[in-house]
This record gives structure tokens, C-alpha cells and sequence, in this order.
């Protein structure tokens, strides 16, 4: 590993990255930037926060992977539902919506901003993700959409009769040691679980070492070894190479993914958990295969 070779193709390429933090059995190894200091967007990967507080819930015993989302709406957005729609969404499980395999559902329904927070239109979120035309229920097939992320979200509130962002607050945020964040929710007041949450680099790096360590962190449980194998193993094939449960698989392991190049590497047959928060527009692959060449050792490209 030549972890000062990746800075300086970081400065040389005047890549803007915000910080940089490597993990070895745990322990950090290398830092760069500010990964203390201030919060960052983490776009998309807030998702993966909001598939814990699913294993959290799940390990309780309060959700039931295999039951149709409908279960878990409010009553009134139910009594709403066209006959029609109600037959469909039938058929879309939890598990479905964790792993992104639902056809029909829109890519960004909720015009997000830039920071990835969303928009606030006057119809009803809930209302217009129940309305979303599935065209074949019974299909399984990758269809990434902020929906899925926002209807689970909404089921954990429902299920727990408590704010979700105050539940992630005590049972992820509180044992990771996590004081300083920020997060969004849509005009009705559910927990807004695709985007919109800052943390520092260091903050999230504790998601990634959760995970690496099998929902274990500084000696405390925090999530069942059970959901965190389920989370992080391919339950839906793509052409990344395959998704969990609001994560992506990476070469023998796993990502954490945001829009913008925000990364959380997760390998741990490696040893290895290497987090980066970035605010890069473009879609090449340089600053990953910089990572890949300097931090991994590899020499071509993997994919």
C-alpha cells in the first residue's frame, strides 16, 4: 500500500475530494483532508444507514421481510388505494424494496436538490409512490428508484410509532459515538431514507466498520450477524456485480455508494474499510482506480 501515492494523485489531479480515511483490521491507518471537521453530503449511501435501522428492527422482531409493504402503511393511505394498486403492491415485500427489484418506480420521484435533500411539492409523497404504475408485480429485476429507500422508511416509522430519525439517533448514530450529523424528511414527516444526511468522513467510516465487523463496533452490538450478512451479500444481480439491501457489492466485498463519488470500501477479507467523501461531477473511474492501483495493489481494472 503507498497511501501517500494516492494523495498526491488526489492534488496532482485536483480531484475534489474532501477527506480520505483507511482502515487495517479496524484500526485507521491513513487520513487525509478534513475527516473530522465538517459534514458532508452523503447522498445515496444514507441509504445504507436506514438498511441498519431495518436489521435493528428486524432483529426486535417487528418487521416481517417476506410481508407485503401495504402491511405496514397508515390506514388512511390504504383506505385511499385504487383496488387495482392495492393487488399490485401486494406483491412488493420488503425485502423487494431492499433490494431494488421493483419495476415502475421512477429513478429521482422528489426532485432533490443539489445537496441531495429533498424538494417539498404540495401532493403527498406517500400518496404518489402508492400511485406508481407497476407494471408486472410478480418481475424481479434491478430498477434503482428512491422510492423503494423512502417506503421503507415510511414503514419503519409506522411499525415503531416513533420518529425514525430519532430511532437511528439512539440505536446507530448514539453507539457509533456519532454526535454531529443532519438529515431530512419529506413534507409529511417521514425520515427521508434515499439522501439528504451529512456526516464527517470519520462518522462514516463507524458505518462501514460496523458492517465490516459484522454489526459489531468498539465490543457492542449494535446490529444481529444474521441481517448483516443478508445487507451486505448480492441478493439482486446487476451489471455493478449485485446489491444487497440498500448495498453494493465490490470486488470480494462490499460498498457503500452516494452520488458524487462517495465511497465506503468494505473488504474484509482484506482487512480492509476505506471511506471517501467527494463533490465530483464527472463519471470516469480515475479517482477509484488511483484507490484501486495505490491502496489495493491491483494493476487493471477488476470489472
Amino acid at each position: 500500500m503507498d497511501f501517500e501515492a494516492f494523495v498526491k494523485d488526489i492534488e496532482e489531479n485536483r480531484w475534489n475530494v474532501f477527506g480520505v480515511e483507511v482502515y487495517e483490521n479496524g484500526e485507521l491507518a491513513h487520513s487525509y483532508g478534513d475527516t473530522t471537521e465538517n459534514l458532508h453530503e452523503l447522498y445515496s449511501a444514507t441509504k445504507t444507514v436506514l438498511s441498519i435501522a431495518v436489521g435493528i428492527v428486524y432483529d426486535m422482531g417487528l418487521i416481517d421481510l417476506e410481508k407485503s409493504v401495504l402491511e405496514y402503511m397508515p390506514a388512511e393511505k390504504l383506505a385511499k388505494m385504487q383496488a387495482k394498486q392495492k393487488e399490485s403492491f401486494e406483491k412488493i415485500t420488503i425485502r423487494r424494496l431492499l433490494t431494488m427489484s421493483v419495476e415502475g418506480f421512477p429513478f429521482r420521484p422528489f426532485l432533490e436538490g443539489e445537496d441531495g435533500s429533498p424538494a417539498y411539492p404540495e401532493a403527498s409523497w406517500l400518496d404518489f409512490s402508492l400511485a406508481c404504475e407497476i407494471k408486472d408485480p410478480e418481475m424481479r429485476a434491478f430498477n434503482y428508484s428512491n422510492i423503494n429507500s423512502y417506503l421503507v422508511g415510511v414503514a419503519l416509522t409506522e411499525i415503531l410509532g416513533r420518529d425514525l430519525g430519532g430511532f437511528i439517533e439512539e440505536k446507530i448514530f448514539a453507539p457509533l459515538g456519532i454526535e454531529r450529523f443532519e438529515y431530512t424528511r419529506c413534507p409529511e414527516g417521514y425520515f427521508y431514507g434515499a439522501s439528504g444526511m451529512r456526516l464527517t468522513v470519520h462518522d462514516f467510516s463507524k458505518i462501514g466498520l460496523l458492517l465490516y465487523n459484522k454489526g459489531v463496533y468498539q465490543g457492542k452490538r449494535i446490529l444481529s450477524e444474521e441481517y448483516d450478512e443478508l445487507a451486505t451479500s448480492v441478493q439482486m444481480s446487476n451489471r455493478e456485480g449485485g446489491y444487497g439491501y440498500f448495498v453494493w457489492k465490490y470486488l470480494d466485498g462490499f460498498s457503500i455508494n452516494g452520488k458524487l463519488k462517495q465511497k465506503c470500501y468494505v473488504l474484509p477479507k482484506r482487512g480492509l474499510v476505506i471511506t471517501q467523501l467527494c463533490e465530483i461531477e464527472d463519471t470516469g473511474n480515475d479517482l477509484r482506480e488511483s484507490m484501486e492501483k495505490w491502496i489495493l495493489g491491483l494493476t487493471a481494472d477488476p470489472e
